[in-house]
């Protein structure tokens, strides 16, 4: 039973309750003003129903402003899955995933995310047309879409560091809290750029392994977040930047690849009241999804480095936005976002 203490929430909810395959889940479909919802797949241990659901809409509300700040065709969705733990059949499990979402008839796309593969995408592609994250032929778009996330997130970081610190990269020390698919490509990114990297991630051999690829140095996923540093890229789950977070921070940026890093929209002015600049996750982090629509528009990979590589360009019109406005980044990037959803030629405030 859900209690009813989830966040507001515009669009639609699709509750996947299957007994055969031990799946339950949710797929949020916020908005389809620009196209089909595309959002991927996660696939998470939660502690209960309401965690989960408040997770997708989330989720899905920042889809949906990540897919029209990359001038996307698509609206905004995402699918969360609880993980079952113990032994389960996977193949079935996706597969009833996959049947969910072919019974929206196309309002719903999606792909990899947290917990998921391109394993998993291929089994609900046996159900359902409505999916990326594929393999697919050399040249073309597809596949794993995490190293077009960490570029994205590289190259804002990049033009982050240049306006808001006044720097390039190289001798700055980065510390990255999460070191999967994406978090370990923005690391070495990093490493080539010159910059110093501190990491950390629960996966303590995966982090082990990428400290001594990379002579990174390693600390705990929460003692990190108070590093001295001059760049924190939270790389892992959401709500990071939140009251407990925020007066530890040690770092002047704050740009990475995880999703919903501020756990409300206090703490976003909580970042700007002490002078940290903040590049709005889903507009950095938007690589993944530029890949996913890609691959379902048939385009090739030039097409999405090109797009990929307007990243900064857009962070650089926040950053600059909310420098002039005195408003903080989050708001100024959700405000350009709904203008375009919207159709609305209205200045941003």
């Amino acid at each position: 039973m859900l209690s009813g203490a989830l966040p507001a929430f515009e669009g639609s909810l699709h509750y996947i309750d299957d007994e055969g395959s031990g799946l339950r889940g949710v797929i949020a479909v916020h908005s389809t003003a620009l196209g089909p919802a595309a959002g991927g797949c996660r696939f998470w241990q939660y502690e209960s129903n309401d965690a989960m659901v408040a997770d997708a809409i989330r989720l899905a509300r920042g889809m949906s402003y990540k897919n029209a700040l990359a001038g996307l065709p698509f609206g905004g969705g995402k699918s969360v899955l609880q993980h079952p733990g113990g032994d389960f059949d996977r193949e079935a499990l996706f597969r009833a995933f996959g049947e969910a979402i072919e019974s929206l008839g196309g309002k719903y796309i999606t792909a990899e995310d947290v917990g998921t593969t391109v394993e998993d995408m291929k089994t609900v592609r046996k159900q359902t047309s409505y999916v990326a994250g594929l393999e697919t032929a050399p040249g073309m778009a597809g596949g794993d879409p995490s190293p077009w996330t960490a570029l994205g997130v590289f190259l804002s970081m990049q033009e982050a560091a240049r306006i808001s610190l006044g720097s390039d990269l190289k001798g700055l020390t980065v510390a990255v809290q999460g070191v999967g698919n994406v978090g370990a490509g923005l690391c070495r990114l990093l490493v080539d750029a010159g910059a110093k990297l501190i990491i950390a991630d629960v996966n303590s051999s995966r982090v082990d392994a990428l400290a001594k690829e990379l002579g990174a140095d390693v600390m705990g996923t929460d003692e990190i977040l108070g590093a001295q540093v001059e760049i924190l890229a939270p790389c892992a789950l959401g709500a990071v930047i939140n009251d407990r977070t925020v007066p530890q921070l040690k770092a002047r940026l704050v740009c990475g690849g995880a999703n919903n890093q501020l756990a409300t929209e206090e703490d976003g002015f909580a970042l700007q009241q002490r002078g940290i600049a903040y590049a709005p996750d889903y507009l950095v982090n938007a690589g993944g999804i530029i890949n996913v629509a890609a691959e379902y528009l048939h385009e090739t990979t030039d097409e999405v480095r090109e797009r990929v590589g307007r990243i900064p360009e857009r962070l650089r019109e926040v950053l600059l936005l909310a420098a002039q406005n005195g408003q903080p980044t989050h708001r100024v990037a959700d405000a350009i976002a709904e203008r375009i959803i919207s159709g609305s030629r209205a200045e941003v405030a």
